[in-house]
């Protein structure tokens, strides 16, 4: 495998450079002095900013993108082996290596790696990190699978040894980081078109947190069953958290921290008195709903703990989070309709979200949820039934293909009669438009209306909004 001589920057493409992870990266090589260009198949805000700051971007994707002055090539795992730019450069011997192989040298160039893993849970968790080590002026690097608003976008360029990123466990691209500390949120059954199932999955997770150095250090959610399988004969420091501290399976003497006495106001934001192991230590405010970012505020607070960072700081930074983009993110109101976009695309996030809309001022929830990948569909399909039945009213848009093939053994008719069966009052369309007319028709004053799923489903709550 090629090796990154980051002290000798050298020229770099980037195949699919406009995803949100690539992108980020193109430009921390860029800003550590690397001849970065790139290719995409469109324009994007991305894109274009990329440009902006000096990068030479092709759109298209063709054999002759492919230099002979390039060093390295970088692609995203979108990209297969028949497209014409990665067979141009095997042809060509110049190295190449996927994403994760780049972000995984990325992190041994920095003295103190962060990566936050889990099924659910990475951006947000990794986004209430971020501001509180900012807050801290630890000024560290940041990538971050979204939009954060307090960095300005996906990526920020500290001068620290600090780095932190999210750590997708799709392909196992985690198994090629070096973190010096990690957090893992939650382990639980997704990426079925890539795992074989959660005991395959569960594994993937295990060998992630055997990556940790003897001194480094695991913040591990002690609710997810069986988690001693994760945490056994483990060389490095290990440190548990619960959401609720006496039904953890977790011992209680063993949970170093925890959420007690949680509640929410009127707008659904989060507090809770912190514990440290049993012991009150302060209260905590959140400006972010749902008991899932109550889950997802204490591994923060305890990796801050771990670099010293004061409660102050700590608490002040929480307060101020208001999210990131497409988690339950508020889009605007039209005819008295409050329009909330968010990202869940998985069973338990839909659950999540739903759950948390309930302490959210509203007269009647509507949730126009776009199904992500078929495979996930057929495999959740009873799952996402029960889910969205935590809504009013469901209007299903056709599943977003992404990566795949249309199977033809499954559809968002198939979630509609699950939901009917439910006695949910569930609506299908094929088009945005008819969705959009539809709701136009039907939602009222004082209605609460969700699009969310993981595609362009956005696009249905901004075209009401006049976006």
């Amino acid at each position: 495998m090629y090796q990154i001589d980051f002290s000798k920057p050298n020229n770099v493409h980037f195949i699919g450079i406009g995803g949100i992870s690539m992108s980020g990266l193109a430009e921390l090589l860029h800003t550590m002095g690397f001849r970065v260009s790139g290719s995409d198949s469109k324009i994007s805000k991305i894109a274009k900013h990329l440009e902006s700051i000096g990068i030479n971007i092709i759109y298209g994707q063709r054999a002759s993108n492919i230099t002979p002055d390039m060093e390295f090539v970088v692609y995203t795992s979108a990209v297969k082996e028949d497209n014409p730019e990665y067979q141009a450069v095997i042809q060509a011997g110049i190295p190449i290596m996927d994403r994760a192989e780049l972000l995984g040298q990325v992190m041994l160039h920095y003295t103190d790696s962060i990566a936050i893993a889990g099924t659910h849970g990475k951006t947000t968790t990794t986004s209430m990190l971020s501001l509180i080590l900012l807050k801290a002026n630890l000024d560290p690097t940041i990538s971050v699978g979204g939009i954060l608003d307090n960095i300005g976008g996906n990526i920020r360029i500290g001068h620290s040894e600090l780095f932190i990123t999210e750590a997708c466990e799709y392909t196992n691209s985690f198994l090629k980081f070096n973190p010096a500390r990690s957090i893992i949120l939650n382990v639980e059954a997704e990426h079925l078109d890539f795992f074989k199932d959660l005991n395959d999955i569960r594994n993937s997770f295990r060998e992630f947190a055997k990556r940790l150095p003897k001194n480094g250090l695991l913040i591990i959610n002690g609710d997810i069953e069986n988690v001693s399988y994760f945490t056994k004969d483990l060389p490095c420091n290990v440190i548990t958290y619960s959401v609720n501290h006496e039904k953890s399976p977790v011992a209680n003497a063993l949970t170093h921290y925890s959420a007690a006495n949680v509640d929410f106001d009127g707008k659904g934001h989060g507090h809770y008195d912190l514990m440290e192991n049993g012991k009150l230590l302060t209260h905590i405010d959140l400006n972010i709903i749902g008991i899932h970012n109550v889950s997802n505020s204490l591994p923060a607070i305890a990796l801050a703990r771990s670099l010293n960072i004061s409660l102050e700081v700590i608490k002040e930074a929480l307060l101020s989070f208001e999210g990131t983009e497409r988690r339950f993110e508020y889009k605007g109101e039209v005819g008295g309709v409050t329009i909330i976009d968010d990202y869940a695309h998985h069973p338990t996030e839909v659950r999540a979200t739903l759950a948390a809309a309930k302490n959210y001022p509203h007269k009647t929830t509507w949730c126009v949820f776009q199904p992500h990948t078929y495979t996930r569909t057929k495999s959740f399909l009873k799952d996402f039934a029960k889910a969205l039945s935590l809504a009013d009213k469901v209007v299903l848009a056709d599943i977003y293909a992404a990566r795949e093939v249309n199977p033809g053994d499954i559809s968002s008719k198939d979630l509609q009669n699950e939901l009917q069966k439910l006695g949910v009052e569930a609506h299908y369309f094929p088009s945005f438009g008819e969705i959009e007319n539809f709701l136009l028709q039907n939602c009222t004053n004082g209605d609460l209306l969700i699009t969310m799923g993981a595609g362009d489903v956005v696009n249905i709550g901004e075209a009401l909004l006049g976006k």
